[in-house]
């Protein structure tokens, strides 16, 4: 049976391989949907802002003024109003890639389902914003949008005088409300980005800012688009008439006609419906999710890197409570915590090669603690076939190395494994190398754990791996679910590398050492 979730993230990550080669992971525009949106709100913000500056706002004159401003201005303020329009195109269709991707990549439900749920509302106040938009052109368009949205709101009865009878005529029609239409196109916006900043507060070091050349090239795209199409008006609106064909914004307004053929309570059902469901998927079904991250106060000093890594700001700084000679301990928020394992991959206390008393770190998984990783790390060694050229696989349950496999140990995230453990397994001779295999490098699906890792590795993050550890004894290799093919032949050549180099003079067999095996069992 064919999970349309899995086909849909599958069809992601090859359109975003091919995007990979034009553009490199770090600009892949695919991976790039939320930051890109945020650039486009703030180019709609602007020149929203520079067009006013030229808008008259009465009534009779708006048509005028921006008939004014797209003609005889138009290479700055008919150049911005281009800019301002197929801007707000584009955010609503990055909007709902970035809507489908996440889904697609399941990172809606479980803990993440405060930024989908504050997304939501992110959409209908795009909508809200766009659709105002429209009305202060005061074309036939804008005419058939207010009159269409009156008629519709004028059906839930909330309004002591039905509100579409300022469209009847041109003498109902008054400035004061059309400055109203003014004042909601503001406001409205400044909520939405209210909403935008509030989804974005349960993620650490959220990206809201595309890569700069990324953002030229967005910028670049929508001025070649506004110079060889720009944005015109229809013919002025006449309250006098009844608009009887108007062109149609297809990514805004495209429930409009529908609006016209469709009883107003199967309207106003659907959209309930669909937000109802939209906002529920998080729990339909509701998945489970490991238990949150521990802390062990005998072992944690409140050195802060676990709270630095934590993509969720689940982990915070609280004053010392066991009355150990530290000012502060770690506390992990467990509404939060998505048990990736990161944090147990920053402690400096999460070392294998502990030989005294129980393998216990500062910050660990109930269910995945370090203790059973060496102990899987062993075992997976032990299944290795002998001679020169062993890999031992560290890899990401979100990538191509996602299945089981001999040799292989598939973790939450790969920045769960700490540095010492690479150390651990090569030292110990349990493998001639060691290639760890994390999910793409364009979108770590733990949003920092390829960054975090990559960091250890160089030795520009705390804990840093060894200097010691041979740095051709390593391979990081990064690839979707669908880049298997890729996996295989990486780690092939890896192991063909490995078997053309000389032992590992520093490496010592685990089986001279009962302890650490006894250690790592438990």
């Amino acid at each position: 049976m064919i999970n349309p979730r899995l086909w849909v993230r599958n069809g992601f990550d090859r359109a975003e391989r091919i995007l990979d080669r034009a553009f490199g992971p770090d600009w892949n525009p695919l991976a790039q949907l939320g930051p890109i949106g945020w650039f486009l709100f703030w180019t709609v913000a602007v020149t929203g802002i520079y067009l006013f500056i030229f808008f008259d706002t009465g009534v009779t004159q708006a048509h005028a003024s921006i008939e004014w401003l797209t003609n005889d201005h138009w290479w700055h303020a008919g150049l911005s109003r281009s800019l301002h329009r197929y801007a707000s195109d584009l955010m609503v269709l990055m909007m709902f890639l970035h809507l489908l991707r996440e889904w697609a990549m399941d990172r809606y439900r479980g803990k993440r389902w405060f930024s989908w749920l504050t997304g939501v509302f992110v959409i209908w106040f795009v909508y809200l914003s766009g659709i105002t938009g429209y009305w202060l052109v005061w074309d036939k368009l804008a005419q058939y949008v207010a009159l269409t949205t009156t008629e519709l709101l004028d059906t839930l009865g909330i309004f002591a005088e039905p509100i579409a009878r300022n469209f009847l005529s041109p003498q109902t029609l008054s400035s004061r409300f059309f400055t109203l239409m003014v004042f909601l196109h503001i406001a409205i916006p400044l909520l939405l980005l209210l909403l935008m900043w509030i989804h974005i507060q349960r993620i650490t070091e959220a990206r809201t800012r595309p890569p700069r050349g990324l953002a030229v090239i967005t910028l670049a795209g929508l001025a070649v688009g506004s110079l060889l199409v720009p944005a015109v008006s229809q013919e002025a609106a006449d309250l006098a008439t009844m608009p009887q064909a108007v062109g149609i914004d297809w990514f805004l307004l495209s429930l409009y006609p529908v609006i016209e053929s469709v009883p107003a309570g199967v309207i106003w059902g659907g959209v309930l419906a669909f937000t109802l469901i939209l906002a529920g998927l998080p729990w339909l079904p509701r998945r489970r999710e490991g238990a949150a991250a521990e802390v062990f106060l005998d072992h944690c000093n409140g050195c802060s890197r676990c709270v630095a890594d934590c993509p969720y700001a689940a982990i915070t700084l609280v004053p010392r409570s066991d009355g150990l000679p530290f000012t502060h301990e770690v506390e992990v928020n467990a509404a939060r915590c998505v048990a990736c394992g990161i944090c147990m991959g920053s402690c400096p206390s999460s070392t294998p090669f502990r030989r005294s008393g129980p393998l216990v770190t500062g910050i660990d998984l109930p269910e995945r603690p370090l203790a059973q990783v060496r102990a899987e790390v062993i075992a997976a060694a032990s299944a290795l076939e002998g001679g020169q050229g062993r890999v031992l696989t560290l890899a990401c349950a979100h990538g191509a190395a996602a299945e089981g496999a001999p040799g292989r140990v598939v973790l939450p995230c790969v920045a769960m494994a700490p540095p010492s453990l690479i150390d651990f397994i090569i030292s110990r001779d349990l493998a001639d190398g060691v290639a760890v295999a994390g999910c793409a490098e364009r979108d770590c699906y733990n949003r920092l754990g390829i960054a975090w890792t990559e960091a250890r590795f160089d030795r520009t993050r705390d804990p840093y791996l060894r200097a010691r550890v041979p740095r051709e004894r390593l391979m990081t290799v990064w690839t979707g679910p669908t880049e298997a093919a890729r996996l295989d032949s990486e780690l092939a050549g890896f192991s063909a590398r490995l078997a053309a180099l000389p032992p590992f003079e520093g490496a010592r067999k685990l089986e001279a050492d009962p302890d650490e095996m006894q250690e790592g069992a438990k």
